[in-house]
C-alpha cells in the first residue's frame, strides 16, 4: 500500500485520479487542493468518507505548508495535477498561470527534494514524483498524419502552454541535477464527469440546456484528440506506479475531432436523451453560433501514444462516442452538482469572454 501525494485533487483530472486511486486500489491519498474555482470538494463525494483519503487545503507555493504536509503523511510519491489550465483565461491574465504553473511547481520540486533526501535508502530509492502536463506544450501540428511524440521539439502558443512548457523544464533538471526520481507525462483534451463549465463540453450541454448560444471559436475546424478522463487517470496510476524514472510518456485517446464535430455530437445526444428539458429546444444545432477566433489559436493537437502502450500496457477503454455518451448522461443526471459550480465568478468570466 503506497501513500501517494496528489496535488490539484479537487480540479477536473486531479479528481478523477482521486476517486481511481480510492475505488480501485487499496493506497492511500493525500489531497493537496488550494480550491480556486475550479476545485470542487463536492467531485470528491463518493471517496471522501474513505478512511484511506486525506485532504489538505494549501496552496503549493506555500513551502512551510509543503514541508508540514509531507513530514506529517510521508508520501512514497508525489502526483502533481495543480495547475492553472484554461487557455482563455492565461490570455486574459498570464500572472497567475506564472506563479502556479511555474513558481508553485519549483517550490513543490523542492520541497519534495528535501524530504526525499531525507528518506532511508529503501524509501528513497522507491519513491516517485510524478508532474502531469500537457500536450499543448508542442504547439500545434498542421500536417495531417503528423503526431506529437515524447521527442517532439516544444513550441508553446498561450501563457498556459508555456507555463506548463516551463514547469516540464523544471522537473526534468531536478532530475538530471538533484537525482529526484521524476515522471513526466502529457495529455491530449480530457472530457467527461465533473468537467468545470468553462471548457468546451460542459459548456455545449450547459448552454444548450438553458437555450444559450453555443459559442465556437472561427469555423470551428480547430483538430483535437479527445481522452474520457477516467481512461487518462487509469493511465496516470499505471505511470507513478510502473513507469521508468527520467521518462515521459505521451497518454492520448486515439480520437481526432474538430470542435464542430465534438459540438455536433453533443447536439445530437441532447436532441435524443434531453428532449424534454426545460429551456432545451430540439435541434440543439440551432443554437451554434461561430465567434471571433482566440489570439495564437493551434490548429491541430494529436498524440502517439504507442510508448505507454508498449511499455505500460495502457490504452484507452473509450471511444469517443461511448465517452462523450457517458459526458452527456452524466450531466443531465447531475444538475444538482452543476447548480452548485455555477458561481458568480464563474459567471461574470463567461459573459466577458463570449459574448
Amino acid at each position: 500500500m503506497r501513500k501517494i501525494l496528489v496535488t490539484g485533487g479537487a480540479g477536473f483530472i486531479g479528481s478523477a485520479v482521486v476517486r481511481h486511486i480510492i475505488e480501485n486500489t487499496q493506497d492511500e491519498v493525500i489531497n493537496l487542493d488550494k480550491l480556486t474555482y475550479a476545485g470542487n470538494l463536492e467531485s470528491l463525494a463518493d471517496v471522501a468518507d474513505s478512511a484511506r483519503y486525506h485532504f489538505v487545503k494549501l496552496d503549493i507555493c506555500d513551502r512551510a505548508g509543503l514541508d508540514e504536509v509531507f513530514a506529517q503523511y510521508k508520501p512514497d510519491a508525489v502526483m502533481h495535477l495543480a495547475a492553472e489550465s484554461h487557455v482563455d483565461r492565461s490570455i486574459s491574465g498570464p500572472a497567475e498561470f506564472i506563479n502556479t504553473n511555474i513558481v508553485g511547481t519549483y517550490t513543490l520540486l523542492e520541497a519534495a527534494r528535501h524530504y526525499w533526501n531525507g528518506l532511508e535508502s529503501s524509501a528513497k530509492a522507491a519513491f516517485r514524483f510524478h508532474h502531469i502536463s500537457t500536450d499543448e506544450v508542442y504547439g500545434d501540428l498542421h500536417g495531417t498524419d503528423d503526431l506529437f511524440t515524447e521527442t517532439t521539439p516544444y513550441a508553446p502558443s498561450s501563457p498556459y502552454s508555456a507555463s506548463k512548457a516551463s514547469s516540464d523544464h523544471l522537473v526534468r533538471a531536478w532530475q538530471r541535477t538533484y537525482g529526484l526520481p521524476t515522471l513526466v507525462t502529457s495529455c491530449s483534451n480530457n472530457y467527461g464527469p465533473y468537467h468545470f463549465p468553462e471548457k468546451l463540453i460542459p459548456l455545449v450541454i450547459l448552454n444548450a440546456l438553458e437555450g444559450k448560444p453555443l459559442p465556437i471559436y472561427g469555423k470551428g475546424d480547430q483538430i483535437r484528440d479527445w481522452l474520457y478522463v477516467e481512461d487518462h487517470a487509469r493511465a496516470l496510476y499505471e505511470v507513478v506506479t510502473r513507469g521508468e524514472v527520467g521518462e515521459t510518456y505521451n497518454i492520448g485517446g486515439h480520437n481526432e475531432k474538430t470542435n464542430l464535430e465534438v459540438v455536433l455530437a453533443v447536439c445530437e445526444l441532447l436532441d435524443e436523451l434531453a428532449p424534454e428539458a426545460s429551456s432545451f429546444q430540439p435541434p440543439a444545432s440551432r443554437l451554434i453560433t461561430h465567434v471571433a477566433d482566440r489570439p495564437g489559436h493551434d490548429v491541430r493537437y494529436a498524440i502517439d501514444a504507442a510508448k505507454i502502450e508498449r511499455e505500460l500496457g495502457w490504452t484507452p477503454k473509450e471511444t469517443f462516442e461511448s465517452g462523450i455518451r457517458k459526458t452527456v448522461q452524466w450531466y443531465l443526471a447531475n444538475q444538482e452538482w452543476v447548480n452548485n459550480v455555477k458561481s458568480g465568478e464563474y459567471q461574470n468570466w463567461l459573459n466577458a469572454h463570449y459574448q
